[in-house]
Protein backbone atom coordinates (compact mmCIF):
# COMPACT_ATOMS: atom_id res chain seq x y z
CA UNK A 1 0.00 0.00 0.00
CA UNK A 2 1.49 3.33 -1.08
CA UNK A 3 1.83 6.40 1.14
CA UNK A 4 -1.19 8.20 -0.36
CA UNK A 5 -3.44 5.22 0.31
CA UNK A 6 -2.22 5.06 3.90
CA UNK A 7 -3.17 8.70 4.45
CA UNK A 8 -6.49 7.99 2.72
CA UNK A 9 -7.08 5.10 5.13
CA UNK A 10 -6.30 7.37 8.09
CA UNK A 11 -8.68 10.11 6.96
CA UNK A 12 -11.52 7.63 6.37
CA UNK A 13 -10.75 5.71 9.56
CA UNK A 14 -10.88 8.83 11.75
CA UNK A 15 -14.24 9.67 10.22
CA UNK A 16 -15.98 6.30 10.41
CA UNK A 17 -14.84 5.64 13.98
CA UNK A 18 -17.05 8.50 15.19
CA UNK A 19 -20.20 6.43 14.67
CA UNK A 20 -19.33 3.45 16.90
CA UNK A 21 -17.48 5.71 19.36
CA UNK A 22 -20.54 7.87 19.96
CA UNK A 23 -22.98 4.98 19.96
CA UNK A 24 -20.98 3.25 22.71
CA UNK A 25 -19.86 6.20 24.88
CA UNK A 26 -23.44 7.20 25.57
CA UNK A 27 -24.16 3.90 27.33
CA UNK A 28 -22.28 5.00 30.46
CA UNK A 29 -23.95 8.44 30.42
CA UNK A 30 -27.50 7.15 30.88
CA UNK A 31 -27.51 7.35 34.68
CA UNK A 32 -26.09 10.88 34.63
CA UNK A 33 -28.63 12.06 32.03
CA UNK A 34 -31.43 10.63 34.16
CA UNK A 35 -30.27 12.82 37.03
CA UNK A 36 -29.78 15.95 34.94
CA UNK A 37 -33.11 15.82 33.10
CA UNK A 38 -35.13 14.01 35.81
CA UNK A 39 -36.25 11.15 33.55
CA UNK A 40 -36.89 7.46 34.07
CA UNK A 41 -34.83 4.85 32.26
CA UNK A 42 -37.48 4.14 29.62
CA UNK A 43 -37.57 7.81 28.58
CA UNK A 44 -33.83 8.39 28.64
CA UNK A 45 -33.16 5.20 26.63
CA UNK A 46 -34.39 7.03 23.54
CA UNK A 47 -31.01 8.78 23.48
CA UNK A 48 -29.69 5.38 22.39
CA UNK A 49 -32.58 4.26 20.17
CA UNK A 50 -32.77 7.59 18.32
CA UNK A 51 -29.13 7.23 17.30
CA UNK A 52 -29.62 3.70 15.97
CA UNK A 53 -32.87 4.47 14.20
CA UNK A 54 -31.36 7.53 12.53
CA UNK A 55 -28.31 5.46 11.53
CA UNK A 56 -30.50 2.66 10.12
CA UNK A 57 -32.38 5.19 7.98
CA UNK A 58 -29.45 7.43 7.04
CA UNK A 59 -26.91 4.85 5.93
CA UNK A 60 -28.69 3.47 2.86
CA UNK A 61 -29.84 7.00 1.94
CA UNK A 62 -26.30 8.36 2.14
CA UNK A 63 -24.91 5.36 0.31
CA UNK A 64 -27.34 6.09 -2.51
CA UNK A 65 -26.58 9.82 -2.44
CA UNK A 66 -22.86 9.07 -2.66
CA UNK A 67 -23.40 7.05 -5.84
CA UNK A 68 -25.37 9.94 -7.32
CA UNK A 69 -23.71 13.09 -6.03
CA UNK A 70 -20.13 12.16 -5.12
CA UNK A 71 -18.49 10.35 -2.24
CA UNK A 72 -15.98 13.02 -1.28
CA UNK A 73 -18.72 15.63 -0.98
CA UNK A 74 -20.92 13.43 1.22
CA UNK A 75 -17.99 12.48 3.46
CA UNK A 76 -16.98 16.11 4.06
CA UNK A 77 -20.57 17.24 4.70
CA UNK A 78 -20.89 14.44 7.26
CA UNK A 79 -17.86 15.74 9.12
CA UNK A 80 -19.32 19.25 9.22
CA UNK A 81 -22.61 17.92 10.64
CA UNK A 82 -20.80 16.03 13.40
CA UNK A 83 -18.75 19.12 14.24
CA UNK A 84 -21.86 21.33 14.56
CA UNK A 85 -23.89 18.78 16.56
CA UNK A 86 -20.98 18.06 18.91
CA UNK A 87 -20.59 21.76 19.64
CA UNK A 88 -24.31 22.37 20.23
CA UNK A 89 -25.29 19.19 22.12
CA UNK A 90 -23.60 20.27 25.40
CA UNK A 91 -25.68 23.48 25.25
CA UNK A 92 -29.02 21.64 24.95
CA UNK A 93 -31.69 23.45 27.01
CA UNK A 94 -33.82 20.29 27.26
CA UNK A 95 -33.64 16.55 26.68
CA UNK A 96 -35.67 16.94 23.48
CA UNK A 97 -33.02 19.25 22.04
CA UNK A 98 -30.33 16.77 23.05
CA UNK A 99 -32.20 14.10 21.07
CA UNK A 100 -32.31 16.44 18.05
CA UNK A 101 -28.55 17.06 18.15
CA UNK A 102 -27.98 13.36 18.73
CA UNK A 103 -29.94 12.55 15.57
CA UNK A 104 -27.94 15.12 13.57
CA UNK A 105 -24.76 13.54 14.93
CA UNK A 106 -26.01 10.10 13.89
CA UNK A 107 -26.81 11.25 10.35
CA UNK A 108 -23.40 12.89 9.99
CA UNK A 109 -21.50 9.84 11.21
CA UNK A 110 -23.67 7.60 9.03
CA UNK A 111 -22.69 9.61 5.96
CA UNK A 112 -19.05 8.79 6.66
CA UNK A 113 -19.57 5.10 7.39
CA UNK A 114 -21.67 4.47 4.28
CA UNK A 115 -19.30 6.45 2.04
CA UNK A 116 -16.00 5.49 3.69
CA UNK A 117 -16.28 1.82 2.80
CA UNK A 118 -17.11 2.72 -0.81
CA UNK A 119 -14.11 5.08 -1.01
CA UNK A 120 -11.76 2.30 0.06
CA UNK A 121 -13.47 -0.14 -2.32
CA UNK A 122 -12.86 2.20 -5.28
CA UNK A 123 -9.47 3.79 -4.59
CA UNK A 124 -7.57 1.04 -2.73
CA UNK A 125 -7.42 -1.65 -5.40
CA UNK A 126 -4.81 -4.02 -3.95
CA UNK A 127 -5.12 -6.20 -0.84
CA UNK A 128 -8.58 -4.90 -0.08
CA UNK A 129 -9.15 -7.34 2.80
CA UNK A 130 -6.06 -5.96 4.51
CA UNK A 131 -7.33 -2.43 3.92
CA UNK A 132 -10.69 -3.40 5.39
CA UNK A 133 -8.94 -4.87 8.41
CA UNK A 134 -7.48 -1.41 9.09
CA UNK A 135 -10.97 0.11 8.96
CA UNK A 136 -12.17 -2.70 11.21
CA UNK A 137 -9.58 -1.58 13.76
CA UNK A 138 -11.13 1.90 13.77
CA UNK A 139 -14.70 0.56 13.91
CA UNK A 140 -14.39 -2.27 16.39
CA UNK A 141 -11.75 -0.51 18.48
CA UNK A 142 -13.84 2.64 18.83
CA UNK A 143 -16.94 0.64 19.77
CA UNK A 144 -15.10 -1.42 22.33
CA UNK A 145 -13.17 1.35 24.07
CA UNK A 146 -16.12 3.74 23.92
CA UNK A 147 -17.54 2.71 27.34
CA UNK A 148 -14.14 3.12 28.98
CA UNK A 149 -13.49 6.51 27.38
CA UNK A 150 -17.02 7.62 28.21
CA UNK A 151 -16.68 6.50 31.82
CA UNK A 152 -13.42 8.38 32.33
CA UNK A 153 -14.71 11.54 30.62
CA UNK A 154 -17.95 11.61 32.59
CA UNK A 155 -16.14 10.90 35.85
CA UNK A 156 -13.83 13.91 35.40
CA UNK A 157 -15.73 16.36 33.14
CA UNK A 158 -19.43 15.35 33.20
CA UNK A 159 -21.59 14.20 30.25
CA UNK A 160 -20.85 17.23 28.04
CA UNK A 161 -17.35 15.93 27.42
CA UNK A 162 -18.52 12.87 25.44
CA UNK A 163 -19.65 15.28 22.71
CA UNK A 164 -16.75 17.71 22.88
CA UNK A 165 -14.22 14.85 22.53
CA UNK A 166 -15.34 14.49 18.89
CA UNK A 167 -13.95 17.86 17.87
CA UNK A 168 -10.24 16.94 17.44
CA UNK A 169 -11.11 13.74 15.54
CA UNK A 170 -13.48 15.61 13.23
CA UNK A 171 -10.92 18.34 12.57
CA UNK A 172 -8.12 15.89 11.77
CA UNK A 173 -10.33 13.76 9.53
CA UNK A 174 -11.57 16.82 7.62
CA UNK A 175 -8.04 18.10 6.94
CA UNK A 176 -6.78 14.67 5.81
CA UNK A 177 -9.90 13.94 3.74
CA UNK A 178 -9.71 17.32 2.00
CA UNK A 179 -6.16 16.48 0.89
CA UNK A 180 -6.36 12.75 0.19
CA UNK A 181 -9.84 11.79 -1.05
CA UNK A 182 -9.88 12.23 -4.85
CA UNK A 183 -12.33 14.76 -6.23
CA UNK A 184 -15.65 13.38 -7.42
CA UNK A 185 -16.11 12.54 -11.08
CA UNK A 186 -17.88 15.48 -12.69
CA UNK A 187 -18.37 13.78 -16.06
CA UNK A 188 -21.77 12.42 -15.05
CA UNK A 189 -24.73 14.79 -15.23
CA UNK A 190 -25.54 15.69 -11.67
CA UNK A 191 -28.57 16.97 -9.98
CA UNK A 192 -27.98 20.65 -9.41
CA UNK A 193 -30.98 21.65 -11.54
CA UNK A 194 -33.47 19.23 -10.06
CA UNK A 195 -36.63 20.57 -8.44
CA UNK A 196 -37.43 19.75 -4.82
CA UNK A 197 -40.06 17.29 -6.00
CA UNK A 198 -37.55 15.47 -8.21
CA UNK A 199 -35.04 15.39 -5.36
CA UNK A 200 -37.62 13.81 -3.06
CA UNK A 201 -38.48 11.25 -5.72
CA UNK A 202 -34.82 10.50 -6.33
CA UNK A 203 -34.07 9.74 -2.68
CA UNK A 204 -37.50 8.09 -2.23
CA UNK A 205 -38.81 10.34 0.55
CA UNK A 206 -42.07 8.31 0.90
CA UNK A 207 -40.05 5.13 1.40
CA UNK A 208 -37.84 6.80 4.01
CA UNK A 209 -40.93 8.09 5.87
CA UNK A 210 -42.66 4.69 5.82
CA UNK A 211 -39.50 2.90 6.98
CA UNK A 212 -39.02 5.37 9.84
CA UNK A 213 -42.66 5.15 10.96
CA UNK A 214 -42.51 1.34 10.87
CA UNK A 215 -39.28 1.21 12.86
CA UNK A 216 -40.32 3.72 15.53
CA UNK A 217 -43.85 2.41 16.09
CA UNK A 218 -42.76 -1.23 16.16
CA UNK A 219 -40.06 -0.29 18.64
CA UNK A 220 -42.62 1.47 20.86
CA UNK A 221 -44.85 -1.60 20.74
CA UNK A 222 -42.03 -4.00 21.53
CA UNK A 223 -40.73 -1.82 24.36
CA UNK A 224 -44.09 -2.23 26.08
CA UNK A 225 -43.44 -5.97 26.35
CA UNK A 226 -40.52 -5.37 28.70
CA UNK A 227 -42.08 -2.53 30.65
CA UNK A 228 -45.32 -4.14 31.80
CA UNK A 229 -47.30 -7.33 31.52
CA UNK A 230 -50.50 -5.32 31.03
CA UNK A 231 -49.94 -3.87 27.59
CA UNK A 232 -51.85 -0.62 27.07
CA UNK A 233 -54.18 -0.19 24.10
CA UNK A 234 -51.99 2.53 22.62
CA UNK A 235 -49.05 0.11 22.56
CA UNK A 236 -51.14 -2.32 20.52
CA UNK A 237 -52.19 0.52 18.25
CA UNK A 238 -48.54 1.54 17.79
CA UNK A 239 -47.60 -2.02 16.93
CA UNK A 240 -50.47 -2.26 14.45
CA UNK A 241 -49.46 0.99 12.79
CA UNK A 242 -45.91 -0.31 12.58
CA UNK A 243 -46.98 -3.52 10.86
CA UNK A 244 -49.16 -1.65 8.39
CA UNK A 245 -46.37 0.83 7.68
CA UNK A 246 -43.94 -2.07 7.13
CA UNK A 247 -46.26 -3.81 4.65
CA UNK A 248 -46.90 -0.51 2.86
CA UNK A 249 -43.17 0.19 2.78
CA UNK A 250 -42.43 -3.18 1.16
CA UNK A 251 -45.14 -2.68 -1.49
CA UNK A 252 -43.92 0.84 -2.19
CA UNK A 253 -40.27 -0.20 -2.53
CA UNK A 254 -41.18 -2.93 -5.02
CA UNK A 255 -43.08 -0.46 -7.22
CA UNK A 256 -41.05 2.76 -7.10
CA UNK A 257 -38.40 3.51 -9.72
CA UNK A 258 -35.85 4.83 -7.22
CA UNK A 259 -36.31 2.80 -4.02
CA UNK A 260 -34.83 3.83 -0.67
CA UNK A 261 -33.89 0.18 -0.08
CA UNK A 262 -33.78 -1.74 -3.41
CA UNK A 263 -35.61 -4.86 -2.28
CA UNK A 264 -35.49 -6.36 -5.78
CA UNK A 265 -31.70 -6.35 -5.53
CA UNK A 266 -31.99 -8.96 -2.79
CA UNK A 267 -33.68 -11.28 -5.28
CA UNK A 268 -31.21 -10.44 -8.03
CA UNK A 269 -28.18 -10.97 -5.78
CA UNK A 270 -29.07 -13.76 -3.30
CA UNK A 271 -25.49 -13.94 -2.03
CA UNK A 272 -25.71 -10.29 -0.96
CA UNK A 273 -29.00 -11.10 0.77
CA UNK A 274 -27.38 -13.90 2.80
CA UNK A 275 -24.53 -11.60 3.78
CA UNK A 276 -26.98 -9.05 5.20
CA UNK A 277 -29.05 -11.68 7.02
CA UNK A 278 -25.95 -13.13 8.62
CA UNK A 279 -24.63 -9.66 9.47
CA UNK A 280 -27.88 -8.81 11.26
CA UNK A 281 -27.64 -12.02 13.27
CA UNK A 282 -23.96 -11.42 14.07
CA UNK A 283 -24.78 -7.99 15.44
CA UNK A 284 -27.62 -9.31 17.60
CA UNK A 285 -25.11 -11.65 19.18
CA UNK A 286 -22.31 -9.13 19.56
CA UNK A 287 -24.33 -6.19 20.87
CA UNK A 288 -26.37 -8.34 23.25
CA UNK A 289 -23.07 -9.05 24.99
CA UNK A 290 -21.77 -5.52 24.44
CA UNK A 291 -24.77 -3.95 26.22
CA UNK A 292 -25.52 -6.84 28.57
CA UNK A 293 -22.06 -7.37 30.05
CA UNK A 294 -21.57 -3.80 31.42
CA UNK A 295 -24.97 -4.00 33.13
CA UNK A 296 -24.08 -7.39 34.59
CA UNK A 297 -20.79 -5.97 35.90
CA UNK A 298 -22.41 -2.85 37.39
CA UNK A 299 -25.73 -4.14 38.72
CA UNK A 300 -24.86 -7.74 39.61
CA UNK A 301 -21.19 -7.41 40.57
CA UNK A 302 -21.47 -3.75 41.65
CA UNK A 303 -18.45 -2.41 39.78
CA UNK A 304 -18.16 1.28 38.93
CA UNK A 305 -18.05 2.72 35.40
CA UNK A 306 -14.26 2.95 35.20
CA UNK A 307 -13.66 -0.64 36.33
CA UNK A 308 -16.40 -1.86 34.02
CA UNK A 309 -14.79 -0.03 31.14
CA UNK A 310 -11.40 -1.54 31.95
CA UNK A 311 -12.82 -5.09 31.83
CA UNK A 312 -14.67 -4.30 28.59
CA UNK A 313 -11.32 -3.39 27.02
CA UNK A 314 -10.75 -7.14 26.57
CA UNK A 315 -13.40 -7.01 23.85
CA UNK A 316 -11.72 -4.16 22.00
CA UNK A 317 -8.14 -5.33 22.35
CA UNK A 318 -8.92 -8.77 20.96
CA UNK A 319 -10.77 -7.19 18.03
CA UNK A 320 -7.83 -4.90 17.35
CA UNK A 321 -5.26 -7.70 17.53
CA UNK A 322 -7.17 -10.12 15.32
CA UNK A 323 -8.28 -7.65 12.62
CA UNK A 324 -4.94 -7.41 10.71
CA UNK A 325 -4.48 -11.17 11.06
CA UNK A 326 -7.98 -11.66 9.70
CA UNK A 327 -7.20 -9.37 6.77
CA UNK A 328 -4.17 -11.42 5.71
CA UNK A 329 -6.05 -14.70 6.19
CA UNK A 330 -9.06 -13.55 4.16
CA UNK A 331 -6.82 -12.16 1.40
CA UNK A 332 -5.45 -15.70 0.97
CA UNK A 333 -8.44 -17.94 1.74
CA UNK A 334 -11.53 -15.80 1.19
CA UNK A 335 -14.10 -14.84 3.83
CA UNK A 336 -15.93 -18.14 4.34
CA UNK A 337 -13.46 -20.00 6.61
CA UNK A 338 -13.09 -16.95 8.87
CA UNK A 339 -16.86 -16.53 9.15
CA UNK A 340 -17.36 -20.18 10.10
CA UNK A 341 -14.65 -19.96 12.77
CA UNK A 342 -16.25 -16.76 14.04
CA UNK A 343 -19.64 -18.46 14.44
CA UNK A 344 -18.03 -21.32 16.38
CA UNK A 345 -16.28 -18.82 18.69
CA UNK A 346 -19.54 -16.97 19.37
CA UNK A 347 -21.18 -20.27 20.26
CA UNK A 348 -18.42 -20.97 22.79
CA UNK A 349 -18.62 -17.43 24.19
CA UNK A 350 -22.39 -17.70 24.60
CA UNK A 351 -21.98 -20.94 26.55
CA UNK A 352 -19.53 -19.15 28.86
CA UNK A 353 -22.22 -16.50 29.49
CA UNK A 354 -24.60 -19.27 30.59
CA UNK A 355 -22.06 -20.38 33.20
CA UNK A 356 -21.54 -16.93 34.74
CA UNK A 357 -22.60 -16.48 38.38
CA UNK A 358 -22.53 -13.48 40.70
CA UNK A 359 -19.16 -14.57 42.12
CA UNK A 360 -17.61 -16.04 38.96
CA UNK A 361 -13.87 -15.30 38.62
CA UNK A 362 -13.13 -12.20 36.59
CA UNK A 363 -11.03 -14.19 34.12
CA UNK A 364 -14.20 -16.07 33.07
CA UNK A 365 -15.83 -12.75 32.22
CA UNK A 366 -12.71 -11.69 30.33
CA UNK A 367 -12.70 -15.04 28.49
CA UNK A 368 -16.23 -14.46 27.19
CA UNK A 369 -15.33 -10.92 26.10
CA UNK A 370 -12.08 -12.06 24.47
CA UNK A 371 -13.83 -14.78 22.46
CA UNK A 372 -16.46 -12.35 21.23
CA UNK A 373 -13.71 -9.82 20.50
CA UNK A 374 -11.85 -12.26 18.24
CA UNK A 375 -15.13 -13.17 16.58
CA UNK A 376 -15.93 -9.51 16.03
CA UNK A 377 -12.56 -8.92 14.38
CA UNK A 378 -13.13 -11.84 12.01
CA UNK A 379 -16.67 -10.72 11.20
CA UNK A 380 -15.74 -7.08 10.62
CA UNK A 381 -13.38 -8.02 7.80
CA UNK A 382 -15.06 -11.20 6.59
CA UNK A 383 -18.57 -9.82 6.24
CA UNK A 384 -17.42 -6.68 4.44
CA UNK A 385 -15.26 -8.71 2.07
CA UNK A 386 -18.17 -11.08 1.39
CA UNK A 387 -20.35 -8.07 0.62
CA UNK A 388 -17.83 -6.67 -1.87
CA UNK A 389 -17.54 -10.05 -3.61
CA UNK A 390 -21.31 -10.38 -3.92
CA UNK A 391 -22.13 -6.82 -5.04
CA UNK A 392 -21.65 -5.12 -8.43
CA UNK A 393 -19.27 -2.19 -8.27
CA UNK A 394 -21.83 0.28 -9.61
CA UNK A 395 -24.15 -0.22 -6.61
CA UNK A 396 -21.52 -0.55 -3.89
CA UNK A 397 -22.61 2.69 -2.22
CA UNK A 398 -26.21 1.48 -1.89
CA UNK A 399 -25.02 -1.97 -0.81
CA UNK A 400 -22.77 -0.46 1.89
CA UNK A 401 -25.71 1.55 3.18
CA UNK A 402 -27.94 -1.53 3.34
CA UNK A 403 -25.12 -3.45 4.98
CA UNK A 404 -24.78 -0.89 7.75
CA UNK A 405 -28.55 -0.74 8.17
CA UNK A 406 -28.34 -4.48 8.88
CA UNK A 407 -25.80 -3.63 11.58
CA UNK A 408 -28.16 -1.21 13.29
CA UNK A 409 -31.19 -3.44 12.96
CA UNK A 410 -29.15 -6.10 14.74
CA UNK A 411 -28.16 -3.56 17.39
CA UNK A 412 -31.75 -2.47 17.98
CA UNK A 413 -32.94 -6.09 18.18
CA UNK A 414 -30.19 -6.92 20.68
CA UNK A 415 -31.28 -4.05 22.94
CA UNK A 416 -34.90 -5.17 22.74
CA UNK A 417 -33.88 -8.75 23.49
CA UNK A 418 -32.09 -7.68 26.68
CA UNK A 419 -35.00 -5.53 27.78
CA UNK A 420 -37.62 -8.22 27.19
CA UNK A 421 -35.61 -10.89 29.02
CA UNK A 422 -34.57 -8.72 31.96
CA UNK A 423 -37.74 -6.72 32.51
CA UNK A 424 -37.25 -4.11 35.21
CA UNK A 425 -34.40 -5.83 37.10
CA UNK A 426 -31.13 -7.16 35.70
CA UNK A 427 -30.35 -10.52 37.33
CA UNK A 428 -27.93 -13.43 37.00
CA UNK A 429 -30.79 -15.71 35.97
CA UNK A 430 -31.86 -13.31 33.26
CA UNK A 431 -28.30 -12.98 32.00
CA UNK A 432 -27.98 -16.76 31.84
CA UNK A 433 -31.25 -16.93 29.90
CA UNK A 434 -29.79 -14.40 27.49
CA UNK A 435 -26.77 -16.70 27.13
CA UNK A 436 -29.05 -19.62 26.20
CA UNK A 437 -30.74 -17.58 23.48
CA UNK A 438 -27.39 -16.34 22.17
CA UNK A 439 -26.12 -19.93 22.03
CA UNK A 440 -29.12 -20.95 19.90
CA UNK A 441 -28.55 -17.99 17.58
CA UNK A 442 -24.83 -18.73 17.29
CA UNK A 443 -25.43 -22.39 16.45
CA UNK A 444 -27.95 -21.27 13.84
CA UNK A 445 -25.29 -18.99 12.39
CA UNK A 446 -22.90 -21.94 12.05
CA UNK A 447 -25.47 -23.89 10.03
CA UNK A 448 -26.27 -20.82 7.94
CA UNK A 449 -22.58 -20.30 7.15
CA UNK A 450 -22.12 -23.94 6.14
CA UNK A 451 -25.31 -23.95 4.09
CA UNK A 452 -24.30 -20.72 2.36
CA UNK A 453 -20.94 -22.30 1.49
CA UNK A 454 -22.73 -25.24 -0.16
CA UNK A 455 -24.97 -22.90 -2.15
CA UNK A 456 -22.14 -20.68 -3.32
CA UNK A 457 -20.00 -23.69 -4.25
CA UNK A 458 -22.82 -24.94 -6.49
CA UNK A 459 -23.27 -21.53 -8.09
CA UNK A 460 -19.55 -21.16 -8.73
CA UNK A 461 -19.08 -18.25 -6.33
CA UNK A 462 -15.48 -17.90 -5.26
CA UNK A 463 -15.21 -16.69 -1.64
Amino acid sequence: MNVRNKWLMLSVGLGIMLNPLNSSMISVAIARLQQVYQLDFKAVSWIIFSFYIASAVAQPVMGKCSDLFGRRKIFLIGLVMVFVSSMLAPLSPSFSWLIVFRIIQSIGTSMMVAVGMAIIRIYVTEKQASALSVLAIFLSGAAAIGPFIGGVLIHWWDWHSIFIVNIPFVTASFLFAWKTIPKDDQSKPVTSRLTIRKWLELIDAPGILLFTIALVTLLIGLLSVKSTRDIAMWHLIAGGIGLMALVTFIRHELKTKSPFIPLRAFASYPEMTWVNIQFTLVNILFYALFFGMPTYLQQVRHLNEVHTGMIMLALGLCSLIISPVAGRWIDKSGPRPALIVSAVLMTFGSIVVILLQEASPVFIVILALAVFGVSNGLNAVGMQTALFKSTPKEMIGVASGIFNTSRYLGTILSSLLIGIIMGETFSVTGFQTLGVILTVLAVSLIFMSLRRQELTDKSGYLG
